[in-house]
This record gives C-alpha cells, structure tokens and sequence, in this order.
C-alpha cells in the first residue's frame, strides 16, 4: 500500500482508489488521470472528501450528485466514492477472514458485485495471514494488484499491532527484556500455536505480564511482584491490550485437534469442531459433536402397529410380534401365524422313494406306489407291470376287424372302407363322400360303413352306372291346370292372360281381378267390371261416354249434340261432365249492346248515373279441379292504352274465401287462381276496372261466372 501522511486523509483515499481499481465492479470505468489538478473554486480533497461521504452511506453511486461543474472534481468524487463503496465490501472480506480463518461463500451477503468483492477480499486476507505466520509479507505469486494489496495490508497489520504494543506498554519492556535474556531459546511461541504464556502473547514470540507481575526464567510463567491494582484498572488495561492484539487463528496456524471428518471454526478467543457429514436416520447430533442413536420406541417415532412391540436398534427400530406362532407356524406382516409349507423347502424333509404330503403345522411323508402306465397292469406281487392282451377275449376292442397284440398297446387291421386311428385305437369309417368331394356323385354323396351311395335332385333321377343323373320330363304327367313347361331339373306352370299362378300350390291358375289392383294407377277412369281373365270399364250414364282406349270416360258436348234442356230464352254453357243454362238481363240505365255485353244509358247531367259503370261484361270460365297454382284464368284490360293511362283492378264480390288474386300488368290486370281447389265448385266473380285517361275516372265491370269441375267422372261411395 502507497503510504500517506496520517493528517493528510484525502490523499490516503486516492491511494487507495490507486490500489482498488482493478476491482470487477461496473460502479465507474473511468480512471482518475492526475492527482494534482485542482478544480476552479473546489480543492481535489473536498471533491473527494465529498464523493467519499455519499460512497460510505450508499451501496452504489449511480446516484452520486456532482457539487462541481468541473470535469476533474467530477472524476475525483466518482473514483473517490467508488473507492469508499468497494473499501466497505472489501473490509467485510477481510473481517470474515481475520475473524473465522475461512472463506465461505454463504457468510457473504448482498449483490453479486459485493460477493465477488468481499469474497476476493476474504481469500487474498487469508494469504497475507498465511505469509504473516512465516514473517514474510511479500507474495511471491502471480495475483491482481488488488489482491497483493490486501495481502500486505493484513500481513502488515498484524504486524504494526505487536510494534504498536511494545511503543505503548514501555512499562512491560523491562520484564520482556529480562525474560529474553534469560531464555535458552528463540522460538516463537505464540506463532507455533501453543499458548503457554500464563498471561500475554504478544507476535513476535515473546510473552508479557501484567502490571504487578514479572515473567520468569521459564519465558512464559508470570510472578507476583507484590504490587496490587483494582479490578477497574485491571479491566481497563485488559481492554487496551484486547484492542491492540487480534485473535489468534487456530485453524488458519493448523493447531487444531480436530478429528477427520470435522471442520474447524475459529471462534473469539478459540475454535470449535462440528462435523461436515450429518449423522444419518436414526442418529442425532449431540453438543459434543457427536452422533447418538435415537431411540424411536422412548420417543414414540415409530410405526409398529397393536399386534406388535417396539425394540430399539442401533440407528433404528424392529417391531416385535405379541404373540409367538408354535413350530410348523411363520408369522406374517399383519402378526397372524400361517402354516409353513415344509414340502416346498429345498431339502425335502422326506426320504428317497418317498412323497412329502403338507399339513397343517406339520407334515406326513409317504411310499411311492407302483403305478403301471396304459396297456399294463401290476403283477399280483405289485413289484412290476405285466402287458395287457387287449386281442384276447371274444369281443375285441377292433369291433369285428382283425387285432393284433403288440407289447403295451394293439393294432387293429381294419377292412376296406375303414382306417385305423391310433388315437383311439379303433377302426374309424373312411368318409369317402368328404376326402373325394364332388368326384364320386353326379349330385349328392351320402356315406355309408365302409363305402358310399349317390342320389340325385328332385327332378333328375339316377343313371344305370349309379354316380350320374337324367333329367325326369314332369310335363308328361300334366300337373298345372293350364300351360306347362319342362326346365332341366324341374318344370314350370304358367298360365293365360287375365291369370295368375296359385301361391298355395304352384300349379293352379286363378283369375285376375284387374279392378282391384292398386299398382299402376286405376285401370278404369270411372268404374271397373271383372270378368273371367279380363275386365270391362263403364261410364256415368248421363254426361260421358267410353273413349276408344276402352278405359277413360269422354265428355259429351250436350250443347253441340243438342241434348241439353235449356229453353229458348237461355244460353247453353258446356262442361265437364255436364252443363249450365245461363241467362242475364241489364239492370236498369244499361241496354243490351251484345249477346253478352250491356253499356250504360247516356246520362243527364246526373251524378248517380255518372257513377254507374260503362259498361257491365259476362263471361263464363270452367276448368278442372287441383290445377297448380299460381294459375291465370282471367285478363282484363282496355282495348287500347294510351301513354299516362292508370288502369286499377280489383274483386269486389264472389270470392269471399280467398281463392282468387289480382295482379296488375302494364295494361290492365290479370285474375289468378291463388289456392288449389280439391272439390268441384261454382264462383260468379264481379270485377271493376277503374280507367284514368287524360284526368277522366271510367268504370267497367265483367262478371265471371267460374265452373270448377273434376276431369273425370267421380264413383260415388257406395
């Protein structure tokens, strides 16, 4: 360390920014350049007495507020309170260092920037205590400028406490100076580790005693001089000598009497043992470092159930059953007894020739017994087995076929159609319908014992040779009431026209009843007659006659042929089926203009008559029932149009349910059949057409007399 004037502070804390920098903290990357520039109206002491102030009560200086608008003064309070931040980190290394000998990374708190620094300050501490111990504070190694630094400074520091002791306690020098002369050696006691000065130690080996004492001839020993002091003098001086000696590392100096397995921590004034492995389940560590077992059956840890009773092991416990099971007997988990199978041990508890039998508790051994396998049977002594003659005896196991006695079973030689099994050991009948399928029949196999007989379908019968079929000509016989047909194999009845083939016995034919039929549609429009293989169709007496297709009625125009019955004074209407006498009279103020037109009188100047259509139209419509709709049936207009005319049209009577719509056209309007009609109906329709032309309002009117009929005759039910 760059030494400095004590009265002098400021310049200590830029040596000390001189020495620090090297620190990997990002609190500032600038470097002071000159220590002897002074800025206009601030001294370079203040600026860093200032910057140093706010580093020792902050964590950081990212927030260091600059009392000079001078660059240099900026950088000598930024490099200056960077050095106090750092200093106060570093000291907290070094501290730990002095304080426990080691260095670990958990007695370091804060952010990572004071971690790295108080740990660095730590270990590189540690290495100036080592090089102090050996009087020899230069390192001869390769470390930062930091590092080194903090390497001699506690290295020194040790050692300007032991001068700073002797310059201070000049009243002890004496008695240390006698004790030297009378030593027979030098060595360094208090450095070795062995404390055996009675009172004071101090670093450079030599031992001290109190006021009122002198050391011995020994060098270590302190004796009364007689002279007396007060417990508050004794403790004053005990203070000033505590403040000038630092604590004596027994770890760091390896004098220690920690065993292996343990660590040593220095603690004030001594050190203490604890062990880096933990006992392990079942043990605890006691004040003294050591591992006492737990007993989990006193402490009531355990786990053994009702049936059971706690001993304590070493490091554990077992759980001992209550009750004790009798010989023959294992207890399992839950502390019930169950039987112990003796006869599945490895060593049978039986002796050869003989078969363990278990049982409960126990077990029972038994003799083998002689059994004889199959075609055999036991001697009458029962020590061996004799071969069964299965061929002697009237009835054989062949069943009539030839058997021949072989040693422990038989043979049978079995007869043609047959095949000996020697499964069961029989003669077994050959299936020849089955092994040569389709190869011995023309049609049908059936098996028989020991051989086969053919058969052929209905309608064929079996040739001469016994394996093919002909086919039997049925029509010969005559079986079906009418035709007949022969087809290979069978044969097939048919019948006439107008017939149909019995489903009860396939051969009869029996009348069609054409009138009855549903598929198709209806045969007759009208009304169906049946005959005997045929059918005949008829119509309504009166309005229709048979078409010349035989099935559909046609209408008969009573208007045309003259068979209608209107009088003289009406008008025959044709229609389906029928027709209508019409006949109409102008109502009053209108005259007959047309066979079927009336148009109004001229009128006199009156507003009643004005009012009065001008012309009133009859027309007769007829069309069938359950036409598709939308349908027009009527259209209206004026004869001509002329640009600007404004033709309305409307019903105004005779449609009372809806069934009729108008629809407005370019000139004029059009009457539509909105909804479908089902049933036959009459309507006499009043439609008004209202004509604007050149601002004069004209009104026709055509009354539509509607015929709805149905397209064919309908046969009332009977």
């Amino acid at each position: 360390m760059v030494k400095t004037r004590l009265d002098s502070p400021e310049r200590i804390y830029l040596s000390r920014t001189l020495n620090y920098h090297a620190f990997s903290c990002p609190l500032f990357s600038m470097i002071l350049m000159s220590s002897g520039f002074v800025s206009g109206q601030m001294s370079m002491e203040a600026c860093c007495r200032n910057g140093r102030a706010f580093g020792l009560s902050n964590p950081h200086c990212a927030s260091l507020p600059h009392t000079a608008q001078s660059y240099p003064c900026r950088l000598v309070q930024e490099q200056c309170c960077d050095s106090a931040v750092k200093d106060t980190f570093c000291e907290k290394g070094m501290d730990s260092a002095k304080k426990h000998g080691v260095c670990e990374r958990s007695s370091v708190h804060g952010d990572s920037c004071e971690a790295r620094t108080a740990q660095m300050c730590c270990e590189c501490c540690v290495l100036g205590l080592l090089a102090q111990r050996n009087s020899q504070c230069v390192l001869q190694l390769s470390v930062s400028m930091s590092c080194r630094s903090v390497v001699q400074a506690c290295c020194e520091g040790r050692q300007h406490s032991s001068l700073t002791l002797t310059i201070q306690a000049s009243s002890l020098q004496n008695n240390t100076a006698t004790a030297n002369r009378g030593r027979t050696r030098s060595s360094d006691l208090c450095a070795e580790g062995v404390t055996r000065c009675s009172q004071l130690c101090v670093g450079n080996g030599s031992c001290v005693c109190l006021k009122g004492y002198r050391l011995k001839s020994d060098g270590y020993s302190c004796e009364d001089q007689g002279l007396t002091f007060t417990l508050l003098n004794f403790s004053q001086y005990k203070s000033t000598l505590s403040s000038l000696l630092s604590d004596y590392n027994e770890c760091l100096a390896g004098v220690h009497s920690c065993r292996p397995g343990e660590r040593c921590i220095n603690t004030e004034g001594s050190y203490r043992c604890q062990r880096e492995a933990s006992c392990g389940t079942g043990y605890e560590l006691t004040d003294s470092n050591t591992c006492n077992d737990i007993d989990e059956c006193l402490v009531g840890t355990h786990n053994c159930g009702a049936e059971f009773t706690c001993q304590n092991t070493p490091g554990s416990f077992r759980c001992r059953p209550r009750q004790q099971c009798s010989v023959g007997f294992i207890q399992d988990a839950v502390g019930s007894c169950i039987d112990i199978n003796e006869c599945v041990s490895e060593n049978s508890p039986c002796q050869p020739g003989q078969t363990c039998i278990n049982t409960v508790g126990s077990y029972i051994c038994q003799r083998f017994p002689v059994i004889c396998g199959r075609g055999y049977h036991l001697n009458r002594e029962g020590t061996h087995c004799l071969d069964v003659d299965e061929c002697s005896g009237q009835h054989g196991p062949c069943q009539g076929h030839d058997c021949v006695n072989l040693l422990g079973s038989f043979r049978c030689e079995c007869h043609s159609g047959f095949t000996f099994n020697t499964v069961s050991r029989m003669c077994e009948d050959i299936d020849e319908c089955r092994n040569y399928s389709g190869r011995l029949c023309a049609h049908n196999c059936e098996n028989t014992a020991g051989s086969y007989r053919c058969s052929c379908n209905a309608g064929f019968k079996l040739a001469n040779e016994g394996r093919t079929c002909e086919d039997v000509n049925e029509c010969e016989s005559s079986p079906c009431s009418q035709e007949c047909a022969n087809v290979y194999g069978s044969y097939q009845c048919y019948c006439r026209r107008g017939y149909q083939l019995s489903t009860v016995d396939g051969f009869t034919c029996e009348d069609i009843n054409e009138c009855a039929l549903t598929s198709g549609g209806k045969i007759c429009s009208y009304r169906c007659l049946n005959t005997a293989g045929s059918f005949e169709c008829a119509c309504p007496p009166t309005g229709y006659t048979l078409s010349s297709n035989g099935r559909t009625c046609q209408d008969i125009d009573e208007c045309a042929v003259g068979t209608h019955t209107c009088s003289a004074t009406q008008s025959c209407f044709n229609i389906q089926g029928g027709f209508r006498c019409l006949s109409f009279e102008c109502p009053p103020n209108f005259r007959r203009a047309a066979d079927r037109r009336c148009e109004r009188l001229p009128c006199e100047q009156s507003s009643e008559c004005v009012s009065l259509p001008l012309r009133i139209s009859f027309y007769n419509l007829t069309f069938p029932t359950n036409i598709p709709t939308p349908a027009a049936v009527f259209r209206m207009g004026p004869s001509s149009s002329v640009p600007g005319d404004d033709v309305q049209l409307g019903i105004v009577d005779g449609d009372v349910e809806g069934f009729f719509g108008v629809q407005k056209m370019a000139h004029g309007g059009v009457i539509s059949l909105q909804r479908p009609l089902a049933q036959a109906r009459d309507f006499l329709l009043t439609v008004e057409m209202r004509l604007t032309r050149y601002g004069t309002v004209s009104l026709f009117v055509a009354k539509i007399a509607v015929f709805v009929v149905n397209d064919q005759p309908v046969l009332s039910p009977p």
